[in-house]
């Protein structure tokens, strides 16, 4: 096959290693001039968003890196990249380690780091737009230590050298219609308003999009995969919320759908309106680990008080409701539909000797198209042969495309978005016969994600409570992962979400109608990886009897069948082969009134009892 560019995903290399040392020597030299010592440059935008435009990503221009995750700190002669587990392989592989030494965050903290390297009377610049409040109040007490500052930079002097520098997005915004929302925006704003009132809070600073689009029913088009609209609201509790957004993005039936909910503003009237609101006595709230170091700089020294804390639209975000829980359900309906059309097709031809890895997104992301559903993918797919698998952010590129080979692991991480919902699953399958020790440890892999799926547990409980127990079977042979074991995924909106989440990090109690990954894995480097992905609905809560404490449970959502001929049935319990079976036999009710004959007959095999 020759494998040829999709309609949602690109394959064309955009970062380019060897310009590293050259853009480093631009930046330094651009220091140089304004007098400072060294510079911040995180994976970042202006609202915190994971996934960001092509203009936002400096990090990826200046390095090559690009990770979702991740931060810079350039010095004179010194230069290191943080970033995570997942991503520490693909850095390596990105980046001229010449220039910029990668550590993991687990290893070294960017803190402590900063603390060996820095001098006295330093002076190190930063985008006050690009760091969160908790960011760069921990930053300033190391430079204080040290005694040194932290310098905030009006303009990004990246921005400056960075010649050919992306346009501002220019998408339109559209309204996410009540049959898919379950909620009026004017009783969401409502809610909102009370949650405040009950607070004691006066103003609410929402600076995330998703958070935004999700409170006013709209979506947009402004970062890739995920369909929001760059923007900004200010909540009081009296008036109408002030949206900021380039208003060229509002044709006429949005724009009367907003304007008697919301006080509309371009965004160039945001400095003027927070100084304005700044000199009123109001208690005002903001996130500090999603707001921007500049807007509490434009909060400063007024009559306001800055309170600090979680944004309460997330975690009304998370509850979906009930139309939002049954368009879920009709969206991995017909993800499953594509999903099950795709491993059939993979089974057919992986053993031929012209498919590629770019064929398989190709062909993914065809099949969830024929639907006439799809509106984009949730993210650029992972189709990972080999030792490709051992990455778990691995992206194919034209330069990185390797032929899928026979007994070999392929792992594809995959998702999509309907306007019902936000999918996103991840299938880990074998071309011809696994080792023993494939076997073991998807096996064992298997069980974590089991172990997930079927506890059940008292509300109160968050998700640093559950990791443990999608791990207990890799740490009884020394293995383990090095990413959470699940994110919290949205409503047509991104595919992570927060608050909640299943990972050592995450103290958020799990409630009822949140949508989350259970995604264990296991990753063997230069050799092969798995990780077993589905999407699970916290249920409940239920007692069985009156003296039972009443319990939370998961319903799993993803119907797409596990490879059975990469289990090791002796490492399996009597309940967890059932609860296998069980789950295929969903999958194949489910599906098998919406296939071919000849994919029905490939799913019945697919998901027959174990033996």
């Amino acid at each position: 096959m020759n494998p040829k560019t999709t309609m949602f995903q690109s394959f064309e290399q955009t970062r380019d290693a060897g310009k590293g040392k050259q853009h480093a020597e631009w930046l330094r030299t651009e220091l140089l001039a304004l007098q400072l010592d060294g510079f911040l440059v995180p994976h970042a935008d202006e609202h915190m968003n994971e996934q960001t435009a092509e203009r936002d990503k400096r990090l990826q221009w200046l390095t090559g890196f690009s990770g979702s995750a991740g931060l810079l700190i350039i010095l004179k002669d010194h230069a290191a990249l943080f970033v995570d587990g997942r991503y520490t392989i693909q850095a390596a592989a990105q980046v001229d380690t010449k220039i910029f030494k990668i550590i993991n965050p687990s290893e070294e903290q960017p803190y402590p780091w900063l603390s060996r390297h820095l001098g006295t009377d330093q002076q190190i610049g930063f985008d006050p737009r690009l760091h969160s409040v908790s960011e760069i109040k921990t930053f300033r007490t190391i430079c204080s230590r040290l005694k040194s500052n932290l310098v905030p930079c009006e303009k990004n002097p990246l921005d400056k050298i960075w010649k050919q520098r992306p346009p501002i997005p220019v998408g339109q915004v559209k309204l996410h219609t009540l049959s898919y929302s379950g909620c009026r925006a004017e009783d969401k704003i409502d809610l909102l308003k009370k949650k405040l009132k009950k607070e004691n809070v006066d103003a609410l600073i929402t600076t995330q999009p998703d958070n935004i689009a999700w409170l006013l029913n709209i979506r947009g088009t402004d970062i890739p995969h995920t369909p929001v609209a760059m923007s900004y609201l200010i909540t009081t509790r009296s008036d109408k919320p002030n949206l900021f957004i380039d208003t060229h993005k509002l044709n006429q039936e949005v724009h009367d759908a907003l304007a008697p909910i919301v006080t509309l503003y371009e965004i160039e009237y945001l400095a003027q309106k927070l100084h304005e609101l700044s000199q009123r006595s109001l208690a005002i709230l903001i996130d500090p680990q999603k707001t921007n170091e500049w807007f509490q700089m434009q909060l400063h020294g007024g009559k306001a008080e800055l309170l600090y804390g979680s944004n309460p639209v997330e975690l009304m975000k998370a509850q979906k409701n009930d139309v939002e829980i049954a368009g879920a359900k009709n969206a991995h309906l017909q993800d499953g539909i594509a999903m099950v059309r795709f491993l059939a097709w993979v089974d057919a031809h992986a053993h031929e000797e012209n498919i590629f890895e770019i064929d398989l997104v190709v062909k993914l992301e065809a099949f969830r198209a024929e639907s006439g559903k799809l509106h984009d993918i949730a993210f650029d797919t992972i189709a990972a042969s080999g030792p490709h698998a051992a990455r778990p952010h691995y992206l194919v590129s034209r330069e990185s495309n390797r032929r899928i080979r026979k007994n070999e692991i392929l792992l594809i991480d995959s998702g999509a978005q309907y306007y019902e919902g936000t999918t996103d699953v991840t299938r880990t399958l074998i071309t011809g016969q696994a080792d023993d020790e494939m076997r073991d440890r998807f096996t064992r892999t298997l069980k974590g994600h089991i172990a997930i799926a079927t506890i059940r547990f008292p509300e109160g409980i968050s998700g640093h409570q559950l990791d443990p127990f999608a791990r207990r079977s890799l740490w009884d042979v020394g293995a383990d992962f090095d990413h959470g074991t699940g994110h919290g995924v949205g409503s047509f909106l991104s595919v992570h979400e927060g608050p909640a989440a299943i990972s050592g990090k995450s103290h958020t109690p799990l409630q009822p109608g949140m949508i989350l990954s259970n995604e264990p894995g296991y990753y063997k480097p230069g050799s092969y990886g798995i990780r077993i992905e589905n999407l699970i609905l916290v249920k409940g809560p239920v007692s069985r009897n009156a003296e039972e404490q009443p319990t939370l449970y998961f319903e799993t959502l993803t119907l797409v069948p596990i490879d059975r001929n990469l289990i090791k049935k002796t490492l399996m319990s009597t309940q967890e082969c059932q609860w296998l079976d069980l789950y295929h036999a969903t999958v194949r009710k489910a599906l098998e009134p919406h296939l071919d004959p000849d994919t029905q007959a490939w799913l019945r095999s697919a998901t027959a009892p174990l033996e």
